[in-house]
């Protein structure tokens, strides 16, 4: 919303003396007839008209007015959907490195931000600069760069060469900013089950709900502030002040706080719906938009009048859009009227989704398929409301990069917008009179890719589906548990048998597989009771494997798995007599897709071994988790695995550096990494890490270390070994964090532990699993051999020794 403003705001330009009095004329002419075409919603026209300011700015070697038109250029970009290339218009303007724009996993470091302010401190801040870090730092947040765009903000806030309106803009934009980091973490919030983060956040969301408040109250305040400036600050405080409401409802020792914040509540609504003349300074667009949202902030209040006010201003918002002829702002006013109007929501979604498609906006068309899917499905339309949903599956899955990147916190957006789209036709699919049990099995696959693309942000991933893979062993078996709320569906399929399908009634399950993970996740697992664990694995067997028919008595089970099994270790699983270990070789997948599964041969085991033992800097990282100790028995380990390869390279303790790691791997030719070291993972990409000895490296960072390797040889990485991990408590997506550490290492195949073993366990496993490969077994039986050898030793047959170690990927 901010575009609109600074274009339509006066600028001052300082030209300097200009020879050529025309040619700077017709450049100020261009860039007063751009904002026109902008304000407009002519956006590919106005880039044009700035594009064509700019050339005379250069001719005339004006610099602020390259700047200026430049900065312009951006918020066409902007306007466009185009965050990355305004990014990168902005980073032209003021001659920074691209670095800044490229988009990442993390949020950027203290040494970053240090960086950031100290480059900003040395460009002198002539009015041109100064918009066009403003406007930087308003695009590096719709780009999720929040840490980023708040240094920058923050930095030139405190400059004394700047105009009043232009500080109020500042304001404005850092407060944006700062909403957005709030909302992050409340996002966060909501779908992490972490404990330690949780109260880490929970310490978090309130203070930087407050720094926001904060920057919109100080324009709500200000007697300079412009009318349509203060409007902006006014809606966007209601807005937050609704959304930290509402999770203060959830902390009962929060009380004064929610007291403070609902007692600003009303008198807000009351200050913009007394001063409503606001919404007319607005350019026509930005006008719309925020009576939008006005009434949908009015929407959550519990009271009939404020109600029928927001009923006025989205019908209001609607007929502006057609009278400037905007579809796009029509639908979306139709949208928000069908959500308001619950008797009339047919008519107005199904104009909407009209509207919507004939100018291919596809972010709010599958938003309406999805609207009508659950209006047909309340209906009892079920036909309909299946075929509402596929159509929304379709549209995410044709614009889902775009989707994810344009939303700021599109992790939490994918758990909260786009999950939902899939499992909700995965469950319409299974309750139909004829369900096709295939069909729900690919949209569960679609569902898994797209869930780790958007974790490690990473566009599409190049994996083959494994029912493409040639020459399949036949006594292969994909299995599918599917979480669909009330029920667990379990569909498995195999080369040369039909696919089989039955469903559990959730509540039959659910204890027992919580009851198994928390006991699996507890420091004490050494010491639970053997007979414990087993009524826990025998049940979940009872229900998930045992109706399987076609299941052959022995052959290897690939797992596709929801994020309430992922910190299982399916092998536990027990049918009253054996471990389904014992019988089956396993490993599991996301999307049931793997690269090409390839045979490690003997002259193959060339491996890169690292591991820490001592008490490292590293451990004591602000992001490491706390009460890191010393790993006893690593040296042992890795002596034993380096006796099993035909040639290895070692890097141990304060060698193990992340810099050596990169030149290690970019400069020899390994098949196999083996890393004995402290290692996390967590539903959260930033939290899932591995520990060398100078530094935690974050799970997004070993693409960057392995690239080179990957480049010298392009097979990559066959095999990665991570022997002392452990699954973050509380965390149900573990292997959505192993298979992100697999993806970004280019291995074909990785194996990790769920938690921390017993170092001997340990050693002896991977000393048996390495003579298995060496002997030439398959990566996933010479895994299934070892496991079995301990659970045969009376010292080492607690499934605490054992049961950890999982395979993701390639099981030949």
């Amino acid at each position: 919303m901010t575009i609109a403003i600074v274009c339509n705001s006066p600028f001052v330009l300082l030209a300097g003396t200009v020879k050529d009095k025309p040619k700077q004329q017709q450049a100020q002419l261009l860039l007063k007839t751009g904002r026109e075409q902008l304000n407009q919603d002519r956006a590919a026209e106005a880039l044009k008209t700035w594009q064509e300011a700019t050339k005379l700015y250069r001719q005339l070697n004006n610099q602020e007015g390259i700047t200026e038109s430049l900065v312009y250029q951006n918020f066409a970009l902007q306007k466009l959907g185009l965050h990355f290339q305004a990014c990168k218009k902005l980073i032209g303007a003021l001659n920074l490195d691209k670095w800044l724009c490229e988009v990442t996993i993390l949020p950027a470091s203290q040494t970053e931000i240090a960086k950031i302010k100290k480059i900003v401190q040395q460009i002198p801040l002539t009015p041109a600069k100064l918009l066009a870090l403003q406007s930087l730092g308003e695009v590096l947040r719709l780009n999720y760069k929040l840490n980023e765009s708040e240094a920058i903000l923050q930095q030139i806030s405190f400059s004394t060469n700047i105009s009043q309106e232009l500080a109020n803009n500042i304001i404005l934009s850092l407060g944006n900013t700062k909403k957005d980091i709030y909302k992050r973490a409340k996002h966060q919030y909501e779908w992490i089950d972490e404990p330690l983060i949780l109260d880490e956040l929970a310490n978090f969301i309130p203070q930087e709900a407050q720094s926001a408040l904060a920057q919109y109250q100080l324009l709500r305040t200000r007697s300079n502030t412009p009318i349509n400036l203060k409007l902006q600050a006014q809606i966007n405080l209601l807005d937050l002040l609704l959304d930290f409401e509402e999770w203060l409802k959830k902390q009962p020792n929060l009380p004064d706080t929610k007291a403070k914040i609902n007692q600003q509540i009303q008198p807000l609504i009351n200050e913009i719906l007394n001063e409503s003349t606001a919404f007319s300074s607005l350019p026509p667009e930005q006008s719309i938009q925020a009576r939008l949202k006005f009434a949908n902030s009015l929407s959550k209040i519990p009271d009939q009048q404020m109600y029928a006010e927001a009923i006025e201003y989205a019908q209001d918002a609607w007929q502006r859009a057609k009278t400037i002829n905007s579809q796009k702002l029509e639908a979306k006013s139709l949208e928000v009227l069908g959500e308001l109007e619950p008797e009339k929501s047919l008519d107005y979604f199904e104009t909407a989704l009209t509207l919507a498609q004939s100018i291919h906006a596809e972010d709010i068309v599958y938003s309406l398929q999805e609207q009508l899917g659950k209006l047909y499905q309340k209906q009892g339309k079920v036909d309909a409301a299946r075929q509402a949903y596929g159509a929304a599956v379709n549209s995410i899955t044709n614009i889902r990069t775009d989707l994810l990147s344009s939303n700021s916190d599109s992790q939490f957006f994918f758990y909260e917008k786009v999950e939902p789209v899939y499992r909700n036709y995965m469950k319409l699919i299974a309750q139909s009179a004829a369900p096709d049990y295939a069909l729900i099995s690919q949209i569960h696959d679609q569902l898994h890719i797209a869930e780790l693309e958007d974790y490690l942000k990473c566009g599409k991933l190049n994996l083959l589906p494994i029912d493409k893979i040639q020459n399949l062993d036949d006594s292969l078996i994909i299995i599918h548990i599917i979480d669909l709320g009330d029920s667990i569906e379990v569909i498995s399929k195999s080369p040369k048998q039909p696919l089989h399908h039955h469903s559990v009634e959730s509540e039959l399950i659910r204890e027992h597989i919580n009851n198994l993970v928390n006991t699996l996740q507890d420091n004490s697992l050494a010491y639970a009771s053997e007979d414990i664990i087993l009524s826990y694995s025998q049940a979940i067997y009872k229900y998930l494997i045992a109706p399987i028919k076609y299941l052959p008595t022995s052959g290897t089970i690939v797992f596709t798995t929801d994020s309430s099994f992922q910190s299982l270790p399916m092998g536990l699983l027990h049918d009253g007599k054996n471990y389904l270990l014992e019988r089956y070789g396993i490993t599991g997948t996301l999307g049931s897709r793997v690269q090409q599964p390839k045979l490690l041969k003997q002259n193959q085991l060339r491996a890169f071994i690292a591991g820490v033992s001592k008490v490292s800097p590293s451990f004591f990282a602000s992001n490491a988790p706390k009460g890191l100790k010393a790993l006893p028995g690593v040296e042992v380990e890795i002596a034993n695995v380096k006796q099993g390869m035909s040639s290895s390279k070692v890097l141990l303790n304060e060698e193990f550096i992340s810099l050596l790691l990169t030149k290690e791997l970019s400069s020899n030719d390994f098949s196999i990494v083996h890393l004995t070291t402290h290692a996390q993972f967590s539903s959260i990409v930033e939290r899932t890490m591995i520990f060398a000895w100078d530094k935690p490296i974050i799970v997004s960072e070993f693409n960057d270390l392995i690239k080179e390797k990957t480049q010298f040889s392009p097979s990559g990485i066959e095999l990665l070994v991570l022997s002392a991990c452990q699954t973050a408590k509380g965390n149900k997506r573990s292997a959505l964090g192993m298979a992100g550490v697999a993806v970004q290492a280019g291995a074909r195949s990785t194996i990790a532990t769920l938690w921390q073993v017993d170092a001997d366990s340990s050693a002896l496993l991977m000393k048996e699993f390495y003579q298995r490969l060496k002997d030439g077994l398959t990566k996933v039986e010479a895994l299934r051999q070892a496991q079995l050898q301990l659970l045969s030793n009376p010292k080492h047959q607690h499934p605490s020794h054992w049961a950890a170690f999982v395979l993701i990927g390639g099981w030949l």
